[in-house]
């Protein structure tokens, strides 16, 4: 590599996206002080670009815009510059993007916003082309029609922008209006299934004709449904819906086929054609919800995508010291000898290399079959590829293709003369070659940024898992990530959490010279993390840690005037809104998880004012709850949970004892969305008992390990038998 021509403060950074433009002939800056001070100092306007390491239109912009010098003298000379890297400053981004959404009707990555020196925007949009075209506004122009008004016209801009900061703030308010309660369950929870009914894909599942996002959300709201609804048509068909959807996914070209996990999105209504960056918040809720499908159908087909995700996230994103990496790129060099990247390049395949690849004949097929003929047939290969041009507009998928599952394995198995499970064999032993030659390519940039969010969203996934199939396996994985949390983002002298990490040289663990403290969503994803784990592990030392994070969130984020809690801590000034997310989205919102949360902390804790602060969230978001619960469903899924009261399933026995052990299998392997559940051991300085007096009164019945299932700490009468727990654990 040439040794660069720029270098600028970006160089001093740790995330890899801010890294990534540090020689850029742009004087780029951090967010922080010193920028803000030169802006008041020249008396400059800021330009702020928003967007994360594996955005390929973030790549797109940089190669057009901010590698070049002549745009970047006219940036120098007329702004102070500043990156974000969104993933780090989840406030930042949040704050301005309420803005270009309100002002454009749009929004998304790069995110490009023009801000007075105090920080008020008042010109915004996303990706800019570097020059005028027939449809658009180039991004020089788009500068110096700025600069120009900052000379011209200063005080009517600085008065828009304050006119714009007022009706932002007015628009984004969420509190309780008078004396309002939760809202009624049954009738949010029958508009949330309509709604959601109305824009399901018929064929191939999914919320949308194109593109088509996995919704994670979407599906945990229908499992709730289900399992509250199981013996009406509207139940059985949110079953459907979920199950049709999550099958789909996986035979469709959003699942690598060859190196596992998903990618993030589709861009056609059949799951074919991906973006192809992968995302840890996606690989911990798809981890999560294929183990609910597999708890409630019993479908072997779902429990294999599971080991799928889980073995790409513990090979290609997992850190040495336990931690997870927050994503893979779309983009990479073709060849190692390549000079430009190209999105889906590592993953996509020409015919012919397949064919001389996989050149075996089949023995016991048609005559001349070849291994290659068996899978190409089946993952829809064409000679001349089989991506449509339309999903293609820069042509870097020509002739090639992009694996997606076109038959079942018994139409495939019967095309070729071939046994069902025969032909299982042979699928597996062509992966294995494909992913060996994959193995040769230039791989995608990987961001080794850890995030506690999504650090927790990953828990949750590995927990869950190793409870549905049974898997310890996953639940030490599990372990080791919370254990890694709790050493690199967790300050135990203040007892708040941290928002990142970063893999440094010789594979340490590094963090910032001003690490960035955690945000409401950091709290609520790992608060929900350590109850999965203690439910997958029965270790208190979880339960003990959540609890703590549980009254951390409360002090830091609560909004006692107008209810529920706010994205960020009161007291940074460069913050102009302090705002509550109103919407799921690629991760739920955190408001939404918190009510959850906040019940089962109850449950663990005996704490009834954590279950009135959850009502208050409910009361908080309940117009919106009424009019467009679609727009939360999670939030709507834990209504129902609110309204139907958790049930607290108590195991007294040896936890290592096999009746004990035979009664927590059937725990686990029944999906009811509104249990929690606990082992008393008979330890009564245990820390649930110390928590939980009523826990001392009961007992094992004639020795044997026993169940209670309680409710408001009122419990059953004992059961022994797992037939008969199973039927009480139903809602």
């Amino acid at each position: 590599p040439s040794v660069p021509r720029h270098t600028n403060r970006l160089i001093n950074e740790k995330s890899p996206y801010l890294l990534q433009h540090a020689h850029n002939p742009v004087d780029w800056y951090p967010w922080g002080q010193e920028a803000f001070d030169k802006a008041k100092t020249e008396n400059k306007l800021i330009f702020l670009s928003v967007g994360y390491s594996t955005c390929h239109w973030c790549h797109v912009m940089e190669e057009e815009s901010f590698k070049s010098k002549e745009i970047g003298e006219i940036m120098n000379e007329h702004f102070v510059c500043i990156k974000v890297d969104r993933e780090e400053r989840p406030d930042v981004d949040k704050v301005y993007m309420t803005f270009v959404q309100a002002t454009s009707g749009g929004g998304g990555w790069p995110m490009s916003v023009w801000l007075t020196p105090d920080l008020k925007p008042f010109a915004g949009g996303t990706y800019f082309p570097p020059e005028d075209g027939v449809h658009r506004v180039g991004f020089r122009t788009v500068l110096l029609r700025i600069a120009e008004q900052w000379k011209e016209n200063k005080d009517a801009l600085l008065e828009s922008s304050q006119r714009i900061l007022e009706a932002l703030r007015h628009t984004s308010e969420i509190c309780v209006q008078g004396q309002e309660s939760p809202p009624p369950p049954k009738e949010v929870m029958d508009t949330c299934f309509q709604q959601l009914s109305r824009s399901y894909d018929e064929d191939y599942g999914g919320f949308s004709k194109s593109p088509k996002f996995p919704t994670p959300v979407n599906l945990n709201f229908l499992f709730t449904y289900w399992a509250l609804h199981r013996t009406t048509p509207e139940g059985a068909r949110a079953l459907q819906m979920a199950l049709h959807t999550l099958k789909m996914m996986a035979h469709g070209g959003i699942h690598d086929h060859i190196g596992q996990g998903f990618h993030r999105y589709s861009t056609d209504q059949h799951w074919h054609v991906p973006h192809f960056e992968k995302m840890l918040y996606d690989q911990g809720q798809l981890a999560a919800m294929y183990s609910r499908a597999f708890q409630i159908s019993g479908d072997e087909f779902f429990a294999d995508v599971v080991r799928d995700i889980l073995l790409y996230v513990s090979r290609d994103l997992s850190d040495q010291a336990g931690g997870f990496y927050s994503a893979e790129d779309a983009d990479s060099y073709p060849t190692t000898t390549s000079r430009e990247k190209r999105e889906g390049a590592f993953c996509v395949w020409a015919a012919e290399e397949l064919r001389a690849l996989l050149p075996d004949p089949v023995e016991g097929a048609t005559e001349g079959t070849t291994l290659g003929d068996v899978f190409m047939h089946h993952y829809g290969v064409e000679e001349a590829g089989n991506v449509d041009p339309m999903k293609d507009p820069h042509q870097e998928l020509k002739g090639k293709n992009i694996l997606i599952a076109r038959c079942s394995p018994e139409l495939t198995a019967a095309r070729f003369g071939l046994e069902p499970g025969r032909l299982s064999a042979l699928l597996q032993e062509c992966q294995q070659r494909l992913s060996s030659a994959r193995a040769q390519r230039p791989r995608p940039h990987l961001d080794t940024k850890m995030l506690a969010a999504w650090n927790g969203l990953m828990i949750s996934g590995f927990a869950q898992a190793g409870a549905a199939l049974a898997e310890q396996g996953y639940v030490s994985r599990a372990a080791q990530a919370a254990a890694f949390l709790r050493t690199h983002l967790f300050d135990p002298d203040s007892g708040r959490l941290l928002r990142s990490c970063y893999r440094g040289k010789d594979n340490s663990v590094e963090q910032s010279a001003e690490p960035i403290q955690g945000f409401l969503e950091d709290y609520v994803f790992v608060i929900q993390a350590l109850f999965d784990l203690y439910e997958a592990s029965l270790e208190q030392g979880w339960l003990e840690w959540a609890l703590h994070l549980q009254h951390m969130q409360d002090k830091l984020f609560w909004d006692p005037k107008g209810f529920a809690y706010f994205s960020t801590e009161a007291g940074d000034p460069s913050l102009l809104l302090r705002l509550k997310d109103d919407q799921d989205g690629a991760e739920p919102t955190p408001n939404s998880v918190t009510v959850t949360n906040l019940l089962r902390a109850a449950c663990y804790s005996g704490h009834m004012d954590w279950v009135e602060k959850a009502g208050k969230i409910l009361a908080a978001f309940s117009e919106r709850l009424q009019k467009i619960p679609i727009t939360l469903p999670e939030m709507v899924r834990a209504t129902a949970v609110f309204h139907h009261t958790l049930k607290q399933v108590v195991i007294c026995g040896d936890p290592q004892g096999e009746d004990t052990e035979e009664l927590l299998h059937c725990v686990r392997s029944v999906f009811s969305p509104n249990k929690v559940l606990m082992v008393a051991d008979g330890d009564s300085a245990g820390f649930l008992y110390r928590q939980l007096p009523f826990l001392s009164s009961l007992e094992r019945k004639d020795g044997k390990a026993t169940a209670y299932i309680c409710s408001n700490f009122t419990c059953s009468l004992p059961v022994t038998s797992v037939q008969e727990l199973r039927g009480m654990l139903s809602p």
